[in-house]
């Protein structure tokens, strides 16, 4: 593999010696249920090709070493493997200390330092889920490495712990669980409530999902991502004084709207609202795609597009853009932005022969409207993080 012969002779050059381990972690889409997952909904996602590449040995010290192909001016970022604090002159690192953290915690020991090389394909910022493919890199490496007795579905919620509680992003656990559990071909439409989840093949004939990048940074952390949480959890607060439930994902439309009297201002009732409807446009999209319905499939992604826009408003001038030039174009099923909005990604299903077609229209119209050159991807879906063979 190109990519990983590559990095074995970076890290040959970094770190003085020959890699024993190869790795992999793909980057996620989202194919439609977006900000349902915090809110106890469905979401269906899927992992793709673009992800994170790792090579690495054991270094016998006690020192985790760790060189990144993306930020090669860095240099070699090292720290103790005892060491479990976030220090922010860490910079990347800290999410491979935090798996480190919370695997110990979990009584799983690290006896000896890992040198460790990667470099990701995933654009920076793109929303599609560059932090949890790192996480569960580390993850698979440190699982392999250290030949740990885990499920992946520990694994799954370590990454997501590092990302909620190391990193300070409030989010849910559908980045990970694409990442970790994903399936060439396949989307997973996962009840974020119970974890219960279904591998639905995505059989889309002639089409393709092409991905449109805004190329406007997403930082999580700086948004308002945390502040539609709390507007939903403000909202599910207002209704249980009426109704027995434990989040919006709970509830059907109907149930929503004969009680939306009990949500006290016009903005918690629009944040609600979104997370109730895309739940149940989950759920049909994915009986949808199962029957091979691809124009019913596509209709709902237009639709949530709609509701991100407009009742949660998570979109903005660049991915409006990009979906509505979507809408436009002959060959054009559905689109929608992905992931948690306010840049990032958006999807398109296009017809394989309007591609190229699509993809000079689409970019010709964003650069006029927005200024700059967006990035158009096809998405091939592919496994979820694993060690690579050769």
């Amino acid at each position: 593999m190109e990519q990983v012969d590559k990095l074995k002779k970076s890290f040959k050059k970094n770190f003085g010696m020959e890699p024993t381990h190869s790795f992999f972690a793909p980057g996620r889409i989202n194919l439609i249920g977006e900000h349902t997952d915090y809110n106890g909904g469905f979401v269906f996602p899927c992992a793709i090709t673009i992800g994170t590449y790792a090579v690495a040995a054991k270094n016998g010290s006690k020192e985790m070493r760790l060189f990144s192909e993306n930020f090669p001016e860095i240099g070699i970022l090292s720290f103790d493997i005892e060491d479990d604090l976030y220090r922010k002159e860490h910079g990347w690192a800290n999410y491979a200390k935090g798996v480190l953290k919370y695997l110990k915690e979990a009584g799983h020991d690290l006896h000896e330092g890992i040198d460790i090389l990667i470099e990701g394909n995933i654009p920076n910022g793109s929303g599609l889920s560059s932090s949890a493919s790192l996480e569960l890199l580390i993850g698979v490496l440190l699982e392999k490495m250290e030949n740990l007795q885990l499920e992946r579905l520990d694994l799954i919620q370590i990454g997501k712990k590092v990302e909620n509680e190391f990193m300070g992003v409030n989010s849910g656990i559908m980045d990970q669980f694409a990442v970790g559990m994903g399936e060439k071909d396949t989307a997973l439409l996962l009840d974020t409530n119970t974890l219960q989840y279904e591998k639905i093949p995505v059989e889309l004939d002639d089409h393709v999902i092409i991905i449109m990048n805004t190329k406007k940074r997403r930082e999580l952390v700086d948004s308002k991502y945390n502040e539609r949480r709390s507007e939903c959890e403000a909202a599910l607060a207002e209704l249980q004084s009426k109704l027995n439930i434990q989040s919006l994902g709970e509830l059907d439309e109907k149930t929503f709207d004969e009680n939306i009297n009990m949500i006290s201002t016009e903005t918690l009732m629009k944040r609600a609202r979104h997370a109730v409807t895309e739940n149940q446009r989950t759920i049909t999209a994915a009986e949808k795609l199962k029957s091979g319905d691809l124009n019913a499939f596509g209709k709902l992604m237009n639709q949530s597009h709609i509701s991100l826009r407009d009742d949660y408003e998570v979109t903005g001038i660049e991915l409006d853009t990009l979906v509505e030039a979507a809408w436009d174009q002959p060959g054009v099923l559905g689109a929608r932005m992905t992931g948690a909005g306010f840049g990032g990604c958006a999807i398109a299903i296009v017809k394989k022969d309007e591609t190229n077609t699509f993809i000079s229209q689409v970019g010709d119209r964003y650069e006029k409207e927005i200024g700059y050159p967006a990035e158009f991807y096809i998405a091939e879906i592919g496994d979820g993080a694993k060690e690579l063979t050769e």
